[in-house]
């Protein structure tokens, strides 16, 4: 049986611990934080009686779960740990001290993890005398529910640690996506229009945070709206990814974040953790009515869903992924209604490109520049999943 570590018993740390848990594994989750611990363990015994309750598990298998977790504010007691996923703050300066350190305790086939979300997997490992060992594992909250897990290569990982990690999540009954060591990497990547061209629509007066919400749910198909999913995510964590990710980019216009995202997080208007966010969770909250304006709404959704094709795209180009992982990612890791290559073919990637066309003319931005590849596709007359097309 292997024995997984866990670092950090945060929201995700002790979700990773709860997957690996029932998986069979023994895991030892810890943090410097024993209050944390506790609310951790409180919060399984929480989750594995709800579990109970709805049939999922017997009596017996809920206590052997929580009976393999154990809870120590020592990383001295991962020297046992054949894996261990670092799941803390995204301080990049932190990771690099805390995996130098965990190569003191861990035996030399240890595998160390990070969980970061888009910090180079690279740079954490350059803190390790053996880099080769270090990869990027990245699970999405709540971990036990959301399938996807990227699995994230440094240029420094050995092939075989690769190959280990994979099988072992795949083993946990998750899907994996391997991605390049790019900032963001695949979701947190392709996914900044869906928060960025809402803000900039919101911005330009086109419509509220209640019909742009409206429109993406009933037109567009997703569970969630962009403003929702802001505040269900926290802004100062959505804005803080956002900056680091135009940051990492060297400032790519495609990717600068947003004055009103930051005036939110200014304002500690974080969302549903702070009762207030785009929308007011307080208990006599005012509610805003969406308009419901069919041609506004498919506005609003072609112009959301065409920059996320091209982000889409662009990743393929530049072979961060597969294009099959990167439909799978999209759709696994944050519950898109299709794959956006899948969806490119549909809405046919000639119109993909008129479209941003169209917007890089109208507001004269690099922003909305279309990627290479979408330009030669619709050159060479090809689609994503389908043959094709033989022109004379």
């Amino acid at each position: 049986m292997h024995t997984v570590g866990v670092l950090g018993a945060g929201s995700m740390g002790s979700g990773i611990a709860q997957v690996a848990a029932t998986a069979g594994h023994k895991v030892v989750l810890t943090d410097t934080n024993e209050q944390a611990l506790e609310k951790a363990r409180q919060k399984l015994a929480k989750v594995m009686a709800r579990l109970e309750e709805k049939g999922r598990v017997n009596a017996e298998e809920s206590r052997q779960i929580q009976s393999r977790i154990s809870y120590s504010t020592e990383m001295s007691d991962f020297s046992e740990a054949e894996i261990v996923i670092e799941a803390i703050i995204e301080d990049l300066a932190i990771k690099k001290k805390v995996f130098k350190n965990l190569e003191g305790i861990v035996n030399d086939s240890c595998i160390l993890a990070t969980n970061t979300s888009s910090l180079s997997v690279a740079s954490i490992a350059a803190a390790c005398e053996r880099a080769n060992r270090v990869i990027g594992i990245h699970f999405f909250n709540p971990a036990p529910l959301m399938p996807l897990v990227e699995i994230i290569p440094a240029i420094q990982t050995d092939n075989d640690i690769l190959q280990q990690s994979v099988a072992l999540i795949n083993s946990w009954g998750k899907v994996t996506a391997i991605a390049k060591d790019t900032p963001g990497f695949i979701v947190n990547r392709i996914a900044r229009p869906f928060y960025g061209e809402a803000l900039r629509i919101y911005e330009e007066g086109i419509a509220s945070f209640e019909t742009i919400d409206w429109a993406m749910k009933e037109l567009g198909g997703f569970r969630m709206g962009p403003f929702e999913l802001m505040d269900f995510i926290g802004n100062d964590i959505n804005f803080a990814v956002t900056e680091s990710v135009f940051e990492a980019f060297f400032y790519d216009p495609r990717y600068r974040p947003s004055f009103t995202q930051k005036r939110y997080s200014e304002a500690g208007w974080y969302g549903r953790k702070s009762g207030r966010g785009y929308y007011d969770y307080s208990e006599n909250g005012k509610q805003i009515e969406a308009v419901k304006d069919i041609e506004i709404g498919n506005l609003i959704v072609n112009r959301i869903v065409v920059m996320l094709i091209n982000e889409a795209v662009d990743a393929l180009y530049l072979n961060i992924a597969s294009k099959e992982s990167i439909d799978l990612a999209m759709t696994k890791g944050v519950n898109y209604p299709k794959g956006l290559l899948k969806w490119a073919d549909e809405i046919g990637v000639e119109n993909c490109l008129a479209h941003l066309q169209d917007l890089q003319e109208e507001y004269g931005e690099d922003r909305y520049r279309p990627s290479p590849m979408l330009k030669k596709m619709v050159r060479q007359n090809e689609s994503f999943y389908k043959e094709a097309s033989i022109t004379t």
